[in-house]
């Protein structure tokens, strides 16, 4: 199976793929160069292989890049960056 992850910026979020199938995303809400991470979602079908965190990480990373801070509001966010200390730079 290929992974791929994408930013949907028309829905505030970053999707990843299982082949074509749609496995999981981390959305947001974007205000004053600040993105507030509310929901990070994995479908049934994927839970258990790693995807919240795949797509986790790529959405700190694009984020950071773009000169972002963010609000980890979802728990599982909130601990990914309690996990990934190199992250903690972003949180706003």
């Amino acid at each position: 199976m290929a992974n791929r992850i994408e930013h949907n910026a028309d829905q505030n979020r970053f999707e990843v793929y299982v082949d074509d199938a749609l496995a999981g995303y981390a959305d947001y809400v974007e205000a004053n160069g600040v993105r507030d991470f509310g929901h990070t979602v994995t479908e049934p079908n994927f839970r258990g292989q790693g995807i919240a965190g795949q797509v986790v990480k790529a959405a700190l990373d694009t984020s950071r890049d773009q000169g972002f801070k963010i609000v980890p509001s979802c728990s599982y966010v909130a601990k990914y960056v309690e996990s990934h200390p190199e992250y903690a730079d972003l949180v706003a």
